[in-house]
């Protein structure tokens, strides 16, 4: 992989017409994931993603922040990331503690912007109709910026990859918090892992947003990916978005 989602090589003596895809587990998601944001710590030491769901509103895993953080937008859209205008102020901005909104201590959290970003900055939507917990082996769509092994520094691209929605083994959950949750699904695909960086991404299911990633490895990257399920926060999305 080149950062973000790792494809181990599955054969180690490939012949020479598969030594491209060595490091394939994630590849550009040219104009897809345009609603990525990075999200850093003012402090140092966190980095995350997370998704644009409106010109006003982020959301990502709730251990991304709580304290001041540096929220980045259009980092997947071409023109809008070299833009060098009076938007800049608009496309990274400083977020105070006051505007980030936790759901009853779970990992999930919504980040309001201090401005508005304009209308041409690409979203994510929410599940439309129904949201239902998806099934194993379930196909999904995930990406970030994540570095490629622990140590090294998350990228500057925003990269993709696929895997499948899968049973939690007993020892997959990143700690006891998550043991319990309903909303707790995990996802694996041989060869496609997330690392440093991309805890707080979206997870896209037929265009839609359909979980965040929790995952936060910090020895090796996960290969089993932890994530939030959406549809329970369904509810408490909209409530808090229309009264903040």
């Amino acid at each position: 992989m080149k950062p973000c989602f790792v494809l181990i090589l599955l054969a180690a003596g490939a012949a020479s017409r598969m030594i491209e895809k060595r490091v394939i587990g994630s590849k550009s998601c040219k104009d897809n994931r345009r609603y990525h944001v990075q999200i850093k710590s003012v402090q140092g030491g966190k980095i995350c993603g997370g998704a644009l769901l409106n010109t006003r509103w982020v959301i990502t895993a709730s251990h991304c922040a709580e304290q001041e953080v540096k929220v980045t937008l259009g980092l997947n859209h071409d023109k809008l990331s070299k833009m060098k205008t009076v938007f800049d102020s608009e496309k990274e901005q400083i977020i105070s503690t006051k505007q980030q909104h936790t759901f009853d201590k779970h990992d999930i959290m919504l980040i309001r912007l201090n401005k508005d970003v304009p209308a041409k900055y690409p979203t994510i939507s929410l599940p439309s109709g129904d949201c239902t917990k998806l099934e194993p082996k379930t196909e999904v769509a995930i990406g970030g910026m994540g570095a490629d092994k622990i140590g090294s520094k998350p990228i500057s691209n925003v990269k993709c990859a696929t895997t499948l929605i899968s049973e939690c083994g007993e020892n997959d959950k990143p700690d006891s918090k998550y043991a319990s949750d309903e909303s707790t699904v995990c996802a694996h695909k041989p060869g496609v892992d997330s690392c440093y960086g991309d805890s707080g991404s979206a997870v896209e299911y037929k265009g839609h947003l359909q979980g965040i990633v929790v995952s936060e490895p910090k020895d090796k990257c996960a290969n089993t990916i932890v994530m939030l399920d959406i549809c329970k926060y369904m509810e408490w999305i909209e409530k808090t978005m229309k009264e903040n």
